[in-house]
């Protein structure tokens, strides 16, 4: 086969190469903008992998004092967002020098990133009275969001707060556990005792 007979069958195939070539990028450009297909082993689901009843978790110190317990009646686990829920949680918090903090619900979820915990139904955070006779202070709400390393707590939902010296109502607050600051965001009432 000569030059002359190479170049007429390269000349008589190219359009068909130009195709094929022209179809093979096509058939990438598809696969590459194209969601992936749905997978249907489960993990997709918000099933739990973990169910524990009668649940107890505490945490110590390094020198092995308590520093947070945490008891409910069902907890479950959940893979795909690493979420976990609680029904009827009881989470207790102790500082050194500070009064106990007592938090109840009906539900809790501690997200994924353990960046939030929210408790939801029937609400009720006591901080006991500290060592100068201030307190307790109890809050109650339906809503209740915690925001562990920002040391803050929220709620968007009507709140109460009662101490010994009077009561607040409100919808919505913010607390800074840092500064120590409340703001409450509408519909603020109450009335407290003068200091005696």
């Amino acid at each position: 086969m000569n030059a002359k007979a190479s170049v007429d069958n390269f000349v008589a195939w190219s359009p068909v190469l130009l195709l094929g070539a022209l179809a093979a990028l096509t058939y990438w450009l598809d696969a590459q903008v194209r969601p992936p297909a749905p997978s249907y082993d489960g993990s997709t689901r918000h099933d739990p992998d973990i169910y524990i009843e009668s649940f107890r978790a505490i945490n110590l110190d390094k020198n092995g004092q308590l520093r947070q317990a945490l008891t409910a009646k069902l907890a479950r686990h959940f893979p795909d967002d690493d979420s976990t829920t609680f029904e009827s949680p009881h989470v207790t918090f102790t500082e050194p020098e500070k009064p106990p903090l007592n938090v109840t619900a009906n539900n809790a979820a501690v997200s994924g990133d353990r960046e939030n915990v929210t408790f939801t139904g029937n609400v009720k955070a006591v901080r006991d009275a500290g060592s100068d006779g201030d307190g307790p202070i109890v809050f109650t709400s339906e809503y209740l969001r915690v925001i562990p390393k920002q040391d803050k707590i929220l709620s968007d939902k009507p709140v109460t707060i009662t101490d010994p010296r009077g009561i607040i109502n409100a919808t919505g607050m913010d607390f800074d556990n840092k500064t120590k600051v409340v703001r409450f965001q509408s519909r603020v009432s109450g009335q407290f005792l003068p200091p005696k």
